[in-house]
């Protein structure tokens, strides 16, 4: 415990390097989550304005030109995943990838992941690198996480997502991911999306799942196995500034900006650098994501409202067994899950 000072809490002025650099890595993944793509777009603009508007030019006709690759697959580099930041972002929660059964990679998956949280840091770290040892858990299986397509449309920001593996998560995007050729292609999804995002308060479980069917669908045309993914913690690494109770003034605006826009504005809190009372760093809260068993999904190219309605509903089934046989071992013992919408 640190010093208080006015009813702030400081960190200690002797803290490891190791800390240091976690904490540092923890500043930089809010930075980029929060600012990249409004920062990488603003400085574009301005280079404009000066003597190096060439590298706008330049960069405008590689924009151009690779449009919508986010929806092919994108421009994955291993050793973007492979980045020393990420673990020092691992290890500064830390986060853990925990496996309870293996895919077989003559298979093609669609990971269902819960919940949103407001980064959806456990699934960037398991899923978007190779921190938590995904390649040598589930070998033989790629994955690709998949993000709002908005994101992907931010200059410069849309390169570095794209070198993680991360994808836009259009109908297109999926499809053109299961039907490469190849099979072992895992597509991870955050299905609650940004309505979820909004109830990403410390020790909720409020699952949007209820009205989510169109992955299930997609699950059954193109004949992917379905593996229910939850991540305790993380909503816990921060906090809501403002109360946005359902029916609130706060939360029906969140839902009009939703609607227009496609993504959630929540105003969040953390600790600080060098402090543990305020600011935007993540707290230090673990977070342990745990991949359940594949669901066997026949292939059938028009499926019924039934059988998707079944689908859907063993897929529920299973998430809600997966979260009830690890809760008590990370922290959420007594809860249950509360699916919505």
């Amino acid at each position: 415990m640190g010093k208080k000072v006015l009813g702030v809490e400081l960190a200690p002025a002797h803290v490891p390097l190791e800390r240091r650099k976690q904490t540092l890595s923890a500043l930089m993944a809010m930075l980029i989550f929060v600012f990249g793509g409004l920062s990488a777009t603003i400085l574009m603009i301005k280079l404009l304005f000066t003597n190096y508007f060439w590298i706008t030019l330049l960069y405008g006709v590689w924009y151009i030109y690779d449009w919508n690759s986010s929806s092919h697959g994108g421009h994955r580099v291993n050793s973007v995943r492979r980045m020393k930041y990420n673990e020092y972002l691992r290890d500064y929660f830390p986060i853990s990838l925990i496996k309870t059964a293996d895919l077989d990679p003559a298979h093609n998956y669609i990971l269902g992941y819960h919940p949103h949280g407001i980064m959806s840091i456990g699934a960037y770290n398991n899923f978007a690198t190779e921190a938590t040892s995904f390649s040598d858990k589930f070998p033989g299986i790629t994955p690709y996480f998949l993000t709002l397509k908005l994101l992907h449309h931010l200059p410069l920001y849309r390169e570095y997502l794209s070198m993680t593996g991360i994808c836009d998560v259009s109908k297109q995007s999926i499809q053109y991911i299961l039907r490469q050729g190849k099979k072992g292609c895992a597509v991870v999804i955050v299905i609650g999306g940004a309505k979820e995002a909004m109830d990403a308060n410390p020790g909720e479980t409020n699952i949007v799942l209820k009205k989510r069917k169109g992955f299930v669908k997609i699950a059954i045309r193109e004949g992917a196995q379905l593996v229910p993914v939850f991540s305790f913690g993380e909503n816990d690494i921060y906090k809501m500034a403002l109360e946005n109770d359902p029916g609130s003034k706060v939360r029906k605006f969140q839902r009009w900006f939703q609607h227009v826009v496609g993504f959630a504005p929540v105003v969040f809190s953390g600790r600080g650098i060098f402090n543990y009372t305020f600011g935007l760093v993540p707290y230090r809260h673990p977070v342990n994501t745990v991949v359940g068993k594949p669901i066997p999904v026949e292939r059938v190219a028009e499926p019924s409202q039934e059988q998707i309605d079944a689908l859907h509903g063993r897929y529920m089934q299973d998430l809600e067994r997966l979260f009830d046989a690890h809760k008590d071992k990370y922290g959420y013992g007594g809860h249950k899950l509360n699916f919505i919408e």
